[in-house]
């Protein structure tokens, strides 16, 4: 695949925002966002009846369990049959149809204490979510043609009246991320992909001035990590060679 080449691209998660942002922008390429109705992922058939029908070249995985994060607690086997087993499902399909893969993985995949994490930085999630996405990345991993981005993203706007002073990430904005996924779609292996490392209420407030603010000390139905920031020079990389 060239990077000037027109692919078609298959993205699961269709009816979601990160979907709708690779829709919008991906102008030099077709997508097709079947909604979870028309591709289950937790369904090999279904998976395998999407790609036959749309023949991809490319598969963007961005379908997954996420938000409320207390989900992943009171129903692991929903977690597991999402996350781990629909991957799967992508990737067993992906291999037998020899399309190109990319994983929307996250940054909870990092043991969030120390900051600053490179890709090839052991790994070891300090939640039940974070957990579900490695599965899904060790099924990723076995296949040869695909990419994993470890993404650390927010929808834009800001989902909360208030934002953590004392969390620090490597944030980016959906649409920001969406972006830079359709730059990085020739790339192969496991990239970090986020903005500077900040708290997430500095991230916030400097695109929203009236959000408040909030302490891990005062939420206590999830369990949130220090510090998961990555080291984006890979990332950044690749995007500056592709500006010349």
């Amino acid at each position: 695949m060239s990077l000037n080449s027109k692919f078609r691209i298959l993205i699961s998660g269709g009816g979601g925002y990160f979907a709708s942002h690779i829709k919008r922008l991906a102008v030099n390429h077709v997508v097709y966002a079947p909604t979870k109705k028309e591709m289950d992922v937790r369904n090999l058939d279904s998976v395998t009846w999407a790609v036959e029908s749309y023949q991809p070249d490319i598969f963007i995985h961005a379908a997954a369990l996420t938000r409320p994060m207390i989900k992943h607690v009171n129903n692991p086997a929903e977690s597991i049959t999402c996350n781990i087993i629909g991957t799967s499902n992508v990737v067993l399909t992906c291999m037998q149809n020899n399309v190109k893969l990319v994983y929307i993985s996250t940054d909870y995949v990092y043991p969030g204490t120390d900051g600053n994490y490179s890709e090839t930085d052991s790994l070891l999630p300090f939640t039940n979510y974070g957990w579900s996405k490695l599965g899904g990345e060790c099924a990723v991993s076995l296949y040869e043609n695909s990419l994993i981005l470890r993404i650390g993203m927010t929808n834009r706007p800001f989902c909360h009246p208030r934002a953590l002073v004392d969390v620090k990430k490597s944030l980016l904005f959906d649409d920001e991320a969406a972006k830079i996924t359709l730059s990085l779609l020739n790339e192969k292996g496991i990239i970090n992909v986020g903005g500077k490392a900040q708290s997430i209420y500095d991230f916030v407030s400097s695109h929203n001035t009236t959000v408040g603010k909030i302490s891990r000390s005062e939420v206590n139905d999830v369990e949130i990590a220090v510090d998961t920031s990555m080291n984006t020079e890979k990332m950044e990389g690749i995007l500056n060679d592709k500006s010349f």
